[in-house]
């Protein structure tokens, strides 16, 4: 509980932490005031102060002699008010594509009727956990989430829950936790990955080194089409050309591993980046080799962002629809909002396309 606030603010603060983060829920019923008491060091009439503003909120109701239990939040609390009001939870905000997949919702909610709340979890759990409880404080009618580190499992299962349990719907982005039956709209990645490899291939590379992020199922699967593409044509990746990191090493590991890879005896002619943001760091450590893209070593990136032709080497790399995504997962939303439900697994699947540009070139003899 937050020590800077009055005490009945505080003890407010955590029941609805509890309710909102599927500790208790709708129907369940609360301790009563004097096992609140005991458990916060708090009076009871502070307990009763507390418990009597969430229940002129709609957050508890009391049924005499019976107790107080969880409301469901009633439609009217998020349709008055806060009423058209939807919640955005990204890994980032301000970062590489996501203002632009921000800006497609924003302007979709906008000719509809209704704004945006944003939160970022900068891909922590807990972060997520803090961002979905923060949500359905606010009263938001439906919320759009990308998953936080989705390949590491979804330990806010019972956050995700509790808003459903409030009757608030929802859209995933990018991608989706397996244990969530919920609509997604997303790239297919996996074809992403197959086609940047294809490409390469077609050039005439044979020793194509993969560079992907693990922790989210986007490089899961960008990895899975990569390697599917050497398997359709009876090509083999060897071990050390598959370069996989976490988040947290996006820094330090993939630069180390390409110095690593060029000094070899037999070093890579191409790469598949996870995204344009890594191909862009590592066309410094081709420069610190003394190598040229596309003349030594050619070079692919993923998501055709704004750094895809922000440097003198013009990326090759794989569209990612960032606003039309954006104004998409709005549409599916506001259509389930409004009655037109589509079903539990309905979402949209974006087909990739590839941008050739100048960072890709035959293989030289």
């Amino acid at each position: 509980m937050n020590a800077q606030s009055p005490k009945y603010l505080q003890l407010k603060e955590e029941l609805v932490s509890w309710i909102a983060g599927g500790r208790y829920l709708p129907g369940d019923k609360l301790p009563s005031e004097n096992e609140l008491s005991e458990q916060f060091g708090l009076s009871r009439q502070t307990v009763r102060q507390s418990i009597g503003e969430l229940v002129q909120e709609g957050w508890l109701n009391r049924e005499q002699g019976k107790g107080t239990f969880v409301s469901r939040q009633p439609a009217e609390r998020r349709s008055a008010g806060v009423s058209k009001t939807i919640g955005l939870v990204t890994t980032y905000i301000s970062d590489y594509i996501f203002p632009s997949i921000v800006r497609g919702a924003e302007a979709a909610l906008k000719a509809r009727g209704y704004r945006l709340l944003l939160s970022s979890t900068d891909n922590r759990k807990d972060r997520e956990r803090e961002s979905l409880e923060t949500m359905l404080t606010q009263g938001v009618s439906g919320l759009i989430v990308e998953p936080t580190k989705s390949a590491e499992g979804n330990p806010n299962f019972e956050a995700y829950m509790a808003l459903e349990y409030h009757g608030i719907p929802m859209i995933m982005i990018n991608e989706q936790y397996p244990d969530l039956d919920w609509p997604c709209v997303k790239l297919d990645d996996a074809a992403g990955g197959r086609l940047a490899a294809e490409h390469l291939i077609a050039l005439g590379h044979r020793r194509i080194a993969g560079f992907f992020k693990a922790d989210d199922m986007q490089g899961v699967q960008r990895m899975k089409g990569f390697l599917q593409a050497h398997r359709d044509r009876q090509l083999t990746v060897p071990p050390e050309l598959l370069v996989r990191y976490a988040t947290e090493d996006k820094i330090g590991r993939p630069g180390e591993a390409l110095r690593q890879l060029l000094s070899d005896a037999e070093p890579p002619t191409a790469i598949v980046c996870y995204n344009d943001e890594l191909a862009v760091a590592l066309l410094d450590v081709v420069r610190e080799a003394g190598l040229r893209v596309p003349e030594d070593l050619s070079l692919t990136g993923f998501d055709d962002s704004f750094l895809a032709t922000a440097t003198e080497i013009k990326l090759t790399t794989v569209a990612h629809p960032k606003a039309q995504m954006g104004e998409d997962a709005v549409g599916l939303l506001l259509d389930r909002l409004e009655g037109r439900r589509p079903s539990p697994r309905q979402g949209k699947l974006y087909e990739p396309k590839l941008v050739v540009r100048a960072s890709t070139a035959p293989l030289r003899s």
